[in-house]
């Protein structure tokens, strides 16, 4: 489950970063005060200290050659859900760049 929930959530965490990103203003020191107070950045950063630590109990019984395969999945989850949630828009790119990364982890978990 924690192979899958990982990249969900780092997916996740990575919408609210994008929307953190649009609320800090200038890239200056108040942009960056502004930016370590807001309350989205800081379920971001949030989100990725529990990712981290789920990412960690799954090293306890799983190789990490074979569980950081899935890791490619958020080069699924973060287009679909920027599409989904940012109103952003997929290529045809996106969709041959998902095939290909499910395909790759079809491959890597696939005994043989």
């Amino acid at each position: 489950m924690g192979l899958i929930l990982t990249p969900m959530t780092i997916g996740g965490g990575q919408i609210l970063f994008k929307i953190s990103s649009g609320r800090m203003g200038e890239a200056n020191l108040v942009g960056f005060m502004r930016l370590i107070t807001d309350p989205v950045f800081i379920l971001a950063v949030t989100i990725y200290a529990l990712a981290t630590f789920a990412w960690v109990f799954v090293l306890r019984s799983v190789p990490l050659s074979f569980a950081y395969s899935f890791m490619a999945l958020t080069f699924v989850i973060v287009p679909i859900l920027s599409a989904l949630l940012l109103g952003e828009v997929l290529t045809i790119r996106n969709f041959v760049g998902a095939a290909l990364i499910i395909g790759g982890l079809m491959v890597v978990t696939t005994g043989g």
